[in-house]
């Protein structure tokens, strides 16, 4: 959450050509309800579930290309990780401090249920706590793309530089 998937996921879909799928906006899609909403009325593994079969389904139409961005929590349930790494599947893991994802998602907090309550402490050791509960899957990623001090085309850029 925070580390600017969503836009650098458009962008470089924009860039490439490639088709571009949200995985948290195609779920809204199907369940004709929000991710918040699912949470709050089926809890977490429902959402889970559902979120493996979509990405899985993704994953196999091998029919055409696909930039998917997951959900932060996606690669940390089921075996998602280990399908990152399968033939022909490029994961890149937008690695940021904890200093800068608190700075952005302080700036955000009304938009996002999980974390709107938090003061500025409470978000950061929420940050903190997701971090390193999902370093391990997160630092299975093909790639790994520091993206505090960077601009989303430079991010793009080095994405685009790293696929050639």
């Amino acid at each position: 959450m925070g580390s600017g998937k969503s836009v650098v996921s458009a962008m470089l879909a924009q860039k490439t050509g490639i088709e571009f799928v949200e995985l948290d906006e195609y779920i809204e899609k199907k369940c004709g309800m929000s991710v918040a909403t699912i949470f709050a009325t089926k809890g977490e593994l429902y959402f889970r579930k559902i979120e493996r079969e979509l990405f899985l389904e993704f994953l196999q139409d091998t029919s055409r290309e696909l930039i998917i961005s997951t959900g932060g929590g996606t690669p940390c349930y089921y075996n998602n990780h280990e399908l990152l790494q399968a033939e022909g599947v490029v994961s890149i893991y937008l690695k940021s401090t904890i200093d800068t994802l608190t700075q952005r998602l302080d700036k955000e907090k009304q938009s996002r249920p999980l974390i709107a309550h938090l003061d500025i402490e409470g978000l950061r050791e929420f940050i903190a706590k997701h971090l390193f509960d999902r370093s391990f899957y997160y630092n299975q990623a093909t790639f790994k793309v520091a993206v505090d001090t960077k601009s989303v085309e430079e991010i793009v850029s080095e994405i685009v530089s790293l696929l050639v």
